[in-house]
This record gives structure tokens, sequence and C-alpha cells, in this order.
């Protein structure tokens, strides 16, 4: 596992948390590694308490998964897994704009200055995703997207979808990523279509909506068992 700078004191837990997150998201943790408490206290050099509490945030956010035997280890995940994560994402954001078609309070008004905001702030989001793309960016762009459907998500009112949806996502890309990292480029190969899907949303228009998400799922998918069976 590769060293990191001294930490301090005062953000210890958050940051210990954001640097194995990283490590998790860009793929360089491989799944399967176990490790426990005390490994990452020595690394850092720090007391096992705020190593504990980063990894069990981790363990609640799905990024890691919590091991009897070894105390912590990044998940594997087949590629059945990884269909049925897609499956499960298309349900979730298939009930969200039905609901929106159905006349969602947040979207009934084209005027609603609240709404407007938030998909604005969406928005920007989807913009970083797409340069992070561009530029073949695979971390940054994971984090942006992650960003993008996490606020998206809590337009709708739910705050148990917004964080069902959240973590399908996050499981979505620690599986994704072991395969995408085989790629020698990523730059432009990914999906982007986060601005088109605010446009279609801003528009009141699900079925725009549930075509992008669908081409969406489908390209990932499509990508992913491709380099699974290469």
């Amino acid at each position: 596992m590769p060293g990191y700078g001294a930490v301090t004191r005062s953000t210890l837990r958050q940051q210990i948390a954001d640097a194995l997150r990283d490590e998790v998201l860009a793929g360089r943790l491989l799944p399967g590694r176990a490790f426990t408490v005390k490994e990452i206290a020595d690394l850092y050099g720090v007391s096992a308490t705020p190593v504990r509490e980063a990894l069990v945030d981790l363990s609640a956010q799905a990024l890691l998964e919590a091991d009897h035997h070894r105390g912590f280890r990044v998940p594997e995940y087949s590629l059945a897994d990884y269909r049925g994560m897609i499956e499960a994402r298309s349900l979730v954001t298939e009930g969200m704009f039905r609901v929106l078609g159905q006349g969602h309070p947040a979207f009934a008004d084209p005027g609603n200055p609240d709404t407007a905001a938030a998909l604005a702030t969406v928005r920007r989001r989807g913009e970083e995703a797409q340069r992070a793309n561009a530029a073949g960016d695979l971390t940054v762009l994971i984090g942006y997207d992650l960003r993008f459907w996490r606020e998206l998500s809590v337009l709708f009112g739910n705050p148990y979808l917004a964080e069902f949806l959240h973590r399908l996502r996050v499981r979505s890309w620690v599986c994704a990523v072991q395969h995408l990292r085989r790629l020698p480029e990523v730059r432009g190969r990914l999906w982007a279509g986060h601005i088109d899907l605010v446009d279609a949303l801003s528009a009141h228009d699900p079925e725009a909506a549930r075509a992008i998400v669908a081409a969406a799922n489908a390209h990932a998918l499509e990508m992913v068992e491709e380099l699974a069976g290469g």
C-alpha cells in the first residue's frame, strides 16, 4: 500500500478516510485487499482509534467490508454483481423519472427558483465530470459523477432513495474501476452525458431522461463486460 505524508490530529479520522477512499476508487487498492486497523495505524503513525473510526465510516459507505479475520478488506465483485448493480440503478432511476412525469412538487413549477438553483449546482458537477472525461482523469470523473448523482437524487426529496442510489453507484464504481484501469487510455471513453440529463430534467421530459440513463447504463455494462472478457 502506498504511504502518505503526516496527517494532523485535528482532521485525522477524515484525512485517513479520504486517503483510503481515493485509493479504492482509483483502483490502486485491489479487490480482496485486506488490512487491519494496526496496519493502517502503523502506516500513518497514529493511534488505532481514528483509524478504526475511518474504516467503519468507509464500510458504511460500501467502500470497504468488515472482515472478521483480517479487519477490513476491499470488496470483490463479479461481473454478475455488476450486472445486478446496473439493473438496480435502472429500477431506482425509473421510479424517479416516473414520479417526475406524475408531477413531482420540485419539478411541477417550471419557475421554481429552488429547483432551478439546485439543478444549476448539479449541472456544474456534470460539467466537471465532462471535463475530467475529456482529460482522461478517471479519479476526478468518479468523484464528480458521484456528487452529480447524489445531489440530483436529493432533489426528489427522499433521503433514503438518495442514500440507496449513492451506495449503488459507489459499489458500481468500485467494481468497474478494476477493469477500467486496464485501459491504456480512458480519455473520452466513459459516459459524460450529465449535462444532457440535466437539460432533460429541466425541460420536464422524463422520457428523454430515461433514454439518456438507459444509454449510459448500456455503455457502462458493455465496456466492463468487454474488459472482463478480455
